[in-house]
C-alpha cells in the first residue's frame, strides 16, 4: 500500500481509493487526533456520531467546536432534523458519497466517531434498506411500550429466524427494525442483507484509540460535569418548549433521556447526573465491545499522550500497512 504522505501529495488520488478511521470509545479524543491529523495531512472530516447528524442536540453529544471546524471542514453534522430517523443504512450512502467527494478532490477522508454501526456502514456497507411505512412504525413503536420486547421478538423469530438469532429483548432497535423491514417490503432483513449491501469502492485503514479503564473514566466524569455546567438542561428545556417529543429516537441518547427525566420530575439533580456518568461508562464499554471484535482494527495507546503525538503515529503507521 502506498504510505500516507505519497496518498495525499500524488495527483492520482482520487484512483487510489483509500480513506482513515480513526475510532473508540466516547471521550478517548478521537475528535482531536482527527484534527491533529488534518495539520499532518490535507484532509477532511467525516464525521461518523450517530447523534452529532441532528441538529439542536449540541452539548450533549460534544459536537466539534466552531473553532474546530474551522481547521478542518467536517461532514454530516448537523444535516437531519431532530424528528427523523437516520438509518444506519441511510448514514452509510451519506458517508460513502462523502468520502467520493473528498478523494476526487484529491484530500483524504478521515471517518471520525464512536458508533460502531455507522463506522462499518462506511467501510464495508450496509444493505439499501426500503423505505419504511411511517404507520407500520408508530404501531410497532406502540407495541412495544404495551407488550414489551419479548413478545415481538417472538414475533421475529416467526418472520425472519436469521434475523432473530442472537437477539435478546434488551436488542429492542434491532428487533423493531428487523420487523420494520418486513411489514413494509414483505422481505426478510435477512435476506437484504444478503442481496443488496452495497460495498465501498475504497478501502479504510482503522486506527482505534484506547485508554485504561480509569483515565477514560476519569474523561467521562470530567466531560459530563463540563456538559451539564456548560447548560445541558436548559438545552433539554428549550427543546421541550420547542414541542419536540421526548420520545423521539434523537432523544433516546445518554445525557438527553436522564436530562428529560428531570425536567420531568422524575429524577432529582443528582440522580440525574450519576446516571449520566454511569450511562456514559456503560455506552463506552459497549463500544469497546463492538470495536474489539473487529480484527483489522489498529490499537493506538493513548495514554499519557496528546492527540498530537496519536496523529503522528497514525501518519507513520498508514505507511508502514502492507
Amino acid at each position: 500500500m502506498a504510505g500516507l504522505n505519497a496518498m495525499v501529495e500524488s495527483a492520482d488520488i482520487a484512483n487510489q481509493k483509500f480513506a482513515v478511521a480513526i475510532v473508540g470509545p466516547t471521550c478517548s479524543g478521537k475528535t482531536a487526533v482527527g484534527i491533529e491529523l488534518s495539520k499532518l495531512v490535507e484532509s477532511e472530516i467525516i464525521s461518523a456520531d450517530s447523534r452529532q447528524i441532528y441538529r439542536l442536540i449540541n452539548i450533549g453529544t460534544a459536537k466539534p467546536t466552531k473553532e474546530e471546524m474551522s481547521i478542518v471542514h467536517h461532514h454530516l453534522v448537523d444535516i437531519a432534523p431532530l424528528d427523523e430517523v437516520v438509518s444506519a443504512g441511510i448514514y452509510g450512502k451519506l458517508a460513502r458519497d462523502a468520502v467520493a467527494d473528498i478523494l476526487s478532490r484529491h484530500k483524504l477522508p478521515v471517518i471520525v466517531g464512536g458508533s460502531g454501526l455507522y463506522v462499518r456502514a462506511v467501510v464495508d456497507g450496509l444493505f439499501d434498506s426500503p423505505v419504511i411505512d411511517r404507520g407500520i412504525r408508530d404501531e410497532l413503536g406502540k407495541r412495544l411500550k404495551s407488550e414489551g420486547a419479548g413478545k415481538l421478538l417472538e414475533e421475529l423469530k416467526q418472520v425472519d429466524p436469521d434475523a432473530a438469532e442472537g437477539l435478546l429483548p434488551q436488542n429492542y432497535k434491532r428487533i423493531l427494525r428487523s420487523l420494520e423491514v418486513y411489514r413494509s417490503s414483505g422481505i426478510k432483513i435477512s435476506t437484504l442483507r444478503l442481496e443488496r449491501t452495497q460495498k465501498p469502492e475504497f478501502e479504510t485503514i482503522q486506527f482505534g484509540i484506547l485508554l485504561e479503564r480509569k483515565e477514560l473514566y476519569g474523561r467521562i466524569e470530567t466531560r459530563v460535569d463540563e456538559i451539564i455546567a456548560n447548560g445541558l438542561v436548559d438545552e433539554v428545556k428549550d427543546l421541550l418548549r420547542r414541542g419536540f417529543d421526548p420520545d423521539l429516537n434523537s432523544l433516546q441518547t445518554v445525557g438527553y433521556k436522564e436530562s428529560i427525566g428531570y425536567v420531568q420530575g422524575k429524577l432529582r439533580f443528582e440522580d440525574m447526573v450519576s446516571l449520566i456518568k454511569m450511562n456514559t461508562r456503560r455506552y463506552a464499554k459497549r463500544q469497546m465491545t463492538w470495536f474489539r471484535k473487529d480484527s483489522r482494527i489498529i490499537w493506538l495507546s493513548a495514554d499519557g499522550r496528546n492527540a498530537g503525538s496519536l496523529a503522528e503515529e497514525i501518519r507513520e503507521k498508514f505507511q508502514t500497512v502492507p
